[in-house]
């Protein structure tokens, strides 16, 4: 797997060809101004939740990548559904089989709502497993002890990606904790910098994680990062 970070929660993921995005929210972020959403590849486009921060960019991908699928709870496909864009809706504890992997959607403590004020269903984060790799995408949350369930349910996680802003979601000291309970020593933190209530001071994070044995990732936006 690519892991390519687009800025704020938003992620280009590239599994043996086939592109996914998650998360799509780059033409509101000055801090992305640098990633072109007309040249992003998708064959997949994976919604956490239905706040604007985490949904702004999904029309226009997906117009862009007209065979692009969205997978998200069963709300946010109904509400793109109405736009025209096709997809492929989760609860859950629910997992479905695609061409790269599997997607199983998992808890996560948070709100959610859609631009136009609509009800957004349930927020929640993604596992994916592709192969002999899995990444978890927490999506916007608390900390929880639903995490714990992740690997007792099978999944040898080998990449968290974690909110660690704080304010709206977990901050880094409660990450550290998360990815315990997922038992994954490699994080990429997100969901951070981009508004002030969410900045940090990123050094500070990753050496409270390297006082946990853990290693934080902070790459630039448009940085990757293989597994």
């Amino acid at each position: 797997m690519k892991i390519t970070y687009l800025g704020h929660a938003c992620f280009h993921i590239e599994i043996n060809g086939t592109h996914l995005i998650v998360d799509p929210f780059i033409n509101g972020n000055e801090l992305a101004k640098n990633i072109k959403i007309n040249s992003l590849k998708a064959d997949y486009i994976l919604i956490t939740h239905g706040h604007q921060d985490h949904v702004l960019d999904v029309e226009a991908i997906a117009n862009n990548n007209p065979k692009a699928t969205l997978v998200s709870n069963y709300e946010i496909i109904e509400w793109f559904g109405q736009k025209g864009l096709k997809g492929h809706p989760l609860n859950h504890g629910g997992k479905v089989s695609f061409d790269f992997g599997t997607v199983k959607y998992v808890n996560a403590i948070h709100s959610s709502v859609l631009p136009d004020g609509s009800y957004g269903g349930n927020p929640g984060g993604f596992v994916i497993t592709a192969g002999d790799k899995c990444i978890y995408i927490a999506g916007d949350t608390a900390l929880t002890m639903d995490m714990k369930l992740i690997p007792d349910m099978g999944h040898r996680i080998d990449l968290a990606i974690l909110p660690i802003g704080d304010n709206f979601t977990m901050g880094y000291e409660d990450a550290a904790l998360a990815a315990d309970f997922v038992k994954c020593d490699k994080v990429i933190g997100c969901h951070y910098d981009t508004f002030p209530p969410i900045e940090i001071d990123k050094e500070r994070a990753q050496t409270y994680f390297s006082s946990k044995g853990k290693i934080l990732l902070l790459p630039n936006i448009g940085g990757t990062i293989t597994i």
